[in-house]
């Protein structure tokens, strides 16, 4: 396993030593149903992650905001003293209400709470990677990002952040925030159904920044499911692993997260670094991006 997983290959943050294998992993669904509470099975979800990592992931992606804290507190419970060489990216931004909804959370105090939550939930005296979470999963808006950003850029003074990234963000977003601090990433929801972050990516791979799609099958529609899945049989693999290496192969600098909390999931991920999907498939593929829902 360990090998397909660098068939990935690597890529390294720009102004920074820090070199990733693309194929990463997505914590969110190691906490309860609706990213809420502890997972049904605590063992389980602990073998997943030690699994991950002992596979070659060197990139795990989490967040104070799944549970909340319990997907930090496994990830400590499970890996630290963490091995050399792992990183670990985590979001602020939003919290959690008592009815589990999402609420902003971009004032000083609650991203210097936030911060330190991470900091304590996961074991940490630093944070290697912190993404600014500005908007909702798919939904954007396009104002200002110069308070909450500027805040986070304070932290990294004092040594707390190590680097900056941002989620759901726009081209304008990112144009405004590499004014005020360097950023290594931008994670937002793009997959092979829903393309609208195509010119982004490519502008992105022009200087180096790492871009790292979340919901790899997310909305996708039933006629575009049949068509994904046809393609899946001929290459023998499944919709979800052709969905991963399509991603891979779109960009030298997206990055995966692909989540689960099934040990059996997690290697059917894994092997997707490891297809290569021919040249003469891919127009098909291209096709699901623009069948009716895209």
């Amino acid at each position: 396993m360990i090998g397909q997983t660098y068939l990935a290959g690597t890529f390294t943050l720009p102004g920074t030593s820090i070199t990733l294998n693309r194929m990463g992993y997505g914590a969110l669904q190691l906490a309860g149903p609706q990213v809420w509470g502890p997972p049904r099975d605590i063992d389980v979800a602990i073998a997943v992650l030690r699994e991950a990592v002992a596979s070659g992931v060197n990139h795990i992606d989490t967040s104070d905001f799944y549970g909340p804290h319990v997907t930090n507190q496994l990830i400590k419970r499970a890996l630290h003293p963490y091995p050399s060489g792992l990183v670990i990216v985590t979001k602020v931004g939003y919290r959690r209400g008592a009815d589990k909804s999402p609420i902003p959370a971009l004032s000083r105090e609650e991203l210097v709470d936030g911060i330190h939550d991470n900091l304590r939930n996961l074991g940490l005296d630093t944070l290697d990677v912190v993404n600014l979470r500005v908007s909702g999963n798919t939904g954007r808006s396009e104002g200002s990002i110069e308070n909450p950003l500027s805040v986070l850029a304070e932290l990294k003074k004092q040594g707390l952040i190590q680097h900056i990234g941002l989620s759901n963000v726009t081209p304008r977003q990112i144009a405004e925030a590499q004014s005020i601090s360097e950023i290594v990433c931008v994670q937002n929801f793009y997959n092979i159904a829903h393309r609208n972050d195509d010119g982004f990516i490519d502008s992105l791979a022009e200087t180096k920044i790492a871009y790292v799609p979340f919901s790899p099958l997310g909305g996708v529609t039933p006629l575009q499911s049949s068509a994904l899945d046809a393609v899946a049989a001929a290459l023998e693999a499944t919709p979800t692993q052709v969905a991963l290496a399509w991603l891979l192969q779109r960009a030298p600098n997206i990055l995966l997260i692909p989540g689960t909390s099934s040990l059996e999931h997690l290697r059917l991920n894994l092997q997707a670094a490891a297809l290569r999907i021919p040249s003469e498939v891919i127009p098909d593929l291209d096709a699901i991006g623009r069948t009716p829902g895209h």
